[in-house]
């Protein structure tokens, strides 16, 4: 007996939309002189992000030597390298893989838009980021918010002087359902507070937000500067829109040295949660230290975006099929 469960899971109208949404963001960057770039989805390296959960496979050579393989999270150290060897201003397309997650918003596969833009400064790309949701998802323009902001304003918090346990507090007295005996640092309290009470109330508005400057512990790969109230912060802002997470980018940084400490300290902290290590892109380090060049970058959910675009709640209602029929 055949399985009847073959057929998409977007209907055929959202799968033609979908085609011509891609064209839609190529022509946004062909317009603004930007290259779409093609790298590799199987990779030697990995990101060691505690966050990030990579599929690993094995390439097999005809002597029968084992080699690790990763599926990317991002191509996004690819083409840092592109730009270190002088590209310029580039985008892609990109099938990226993160295992573990899964949802309505979340798939193993998906597609993500990222770009790279030494021409642009941190606050000309969130400009540009704008500009993209508003040509190609029609949505409104963004309101802009500081991190410091955000938190003041939504839950009269000081990120800057707040305690631990002051956020742990506020968490369990706000968060009913919230085990007593829940465990999270600093950040992960913040991040616990911005999803749970912040991003619905974001949600609320018809606007996006462009949330910039996070806390220098969450810089990712970012680089450190000094905020508007001369705090040091991390170059890093999201971009949330109608309850979605759409964005992350970065003034990256471009510090080999700082990068590899990095990575190190993720990689230890992976111990403590009982995940594997992952190996440091040496590829990348060498690009770095052979001078990348002052640049910003974001990558973007393409899926989401156009869930936004034709207001449906579930990433399965844009893609041809669900992982469970992969």
């Amino acid at each position: 007996m055949y399985d009847k469960d073959w057929q998409p899971s977007a209907s055929l109208d959202h799968l033609k939309r979908r085609a011509q949404f891609l064209t839609e963001i190529r022509r946004f960057f062909y317009q603004r002189d930007v290259l779409e770039v093609d790298t590799p989805i199987l990779s030697h390296a990995a990101p060691t992000a505690p966050y990030l959960d990579s599929f690993t496979t094995q390439y097999i050579a005809a002597g029968g030597q084992k080699t690790p393989c990763y599926l990317q999270t991002s191509p996004e150290f690819a083409m840092k390298r592109l730009l270190a060897a002088g590209l310029g201003d580039i985008y892609q397309i990109a099938k990226v893989f993160r295992n573990g997650e899964q949802g309505r918003h979340h798939s193993p596969e998906f597609t993500m838009l990222e770009w790279y833009r030494p021409s642009l400064s941190y606050h000309q790309l969130m400009a540009e980021v704008d500009d993209l949701l508003q040509s190609v998802v029609a949505l409104p323009a963004a309101i802009k918010m500081s991190y410091q902001q955000v938190f003041s304003e939504y839950l009269a918090i000081d990120v800057s002087t707040v305690s631990e346990q002051q956020l742990k507090q506020l968490a369990m007295s706000r968060l009913t359902s919230l085990p007593e005996d829940w465990q999270a640092d600093k950040d992960g309290w913040l991040e616990l507070l911005m999803s749970e009470l912040i991003e619905p109330q974001l949600a609320s508005s018809g606007c996006p937000y462009i949330i910039y400057d996070f806390p220098a512990s969450q810089a990712q790969l970012a680089k450190l500067h000094r905020s508007e109230d001369g705090n040091t912060v991390a170059a890093r802002f999201e971009v949330y829109a109608q309850g979605l997470e759409l964005a992350n980018g970065y003034d990256e940084c471009l510090d080999a040295e700082e990068l590899s400490q990095r990575f190190t300290e993720d990689n230890l902290i992976r111990q403590q949660q009982g995940k594997a290590t992952m190996p440091i892109d040496q590829h990348l380090m060498a690009a770095i230290n052979s001078g990348l060049p002052a640049c910003t970058g974001v990558a973007i959910g393409v899926d989401r975006l156009l869930m936004l675009k034709l207001g449906v709640k579930d990433i399965n209602d844009v893609t041809s099929f669900r992982f469970e029929q992969s």
